[in-house]
């Protein structure tokens, strides 16, 4: 072992220095659902910084530092509250807001969301082909995005007026018919926000044979 040790101790030091970068600085996600369309979609690999917030004891949850606070509009990853499993959403709500939606439309501390119709896309996703996504952009408190719907979803479209409570966040998905967030899974507390997502490192149509999508390759995210 010790002979192994020896001719392999340059492997092992790169792997866990790889594994304190990928703990503690940035790193990279792949997302297998389409709960950010059209922001990101199935097969992206999105890069994210695990300094934008805090800086944490590596392979542990143990927060040294405060670097920053969440804005909204920011797309973050976190531990569900629910079960703990790994999310990506965006933040909508800070801590002390008041948020409600109404029938799909969101306010803010009173102030209405502006809605611009992009028209729709189709196929929405995959599994749902021939349904065609209503898409807007969708801004209100200093923040704007593209949203989307699905015509005909069950899912909740209304929900408040709701005050966030202190260190939590209200995440919502940019595909607001088919997002497993806030509505389902209550407020996000801060020690369990994980890492801001930057930008798309590579991408690959998962419905056509992995065919690289170039022109999401290094994408910002907004």
């Amino acid at each position: 072992m010790k002979n192994w040790l020896h001719a392999n101790r340059r492997i092992i030091a790169f792997l866990l220095l790889l594994g304190v970068f990928r703990s503690a600085v940035a790193d990279w996600n792949p997302v297998p659902t389409a709960s950010m369309r059209p922001t990101i979609l199935e097969g992206d690999v999105v890069l994210v910084n695990r300094l934008a917030y805090d800086v944490r004891l590596p392979f542990s949850d143990t927060v040294l530092a405060r670097l920053g606070d969440p804005r909204r509009g920011d797309i973050v990853t976190f531990s569900s509250p629910r079960d703990g499993t790994r999310l990506i959403k965006r933040i909508v709500a800070l801590p002390g807001d008041t948020v409600e939606m109404r029938e799909n439309r969101l306010l803010v501390n009173g102030e209405e969301a502006r809605y611009e119709s992009l028209g729709r896309e189709s196929p929405a996703h995959p599994g749902q082909h021939g349904i065609a996504a209503e898409r807007e952009r969708e801004a209100v408190a200093g923040s704007e995005r593209v949203v989307q719907w699905l015509p005909g979803s069950a899912a909740r479209s209304s929900f408040g007026p709701v005050t966030v409570p202190a260190d939590q966040y209200l995440m919502l998905g940019d595909n607001r018919d088919n997002s497993e967030d806030s509505r389902y899974i209550g407020f996000v507390p801060r020690a369990k926000l994980i890492a801001r997502a930057e930008r798309i490192l590579v991408s690959a149509d998962i419905v056509d044979h992995w065919q690289p999508r170039f022109g999401r390759f290094g994408s910002a995210l907004h």
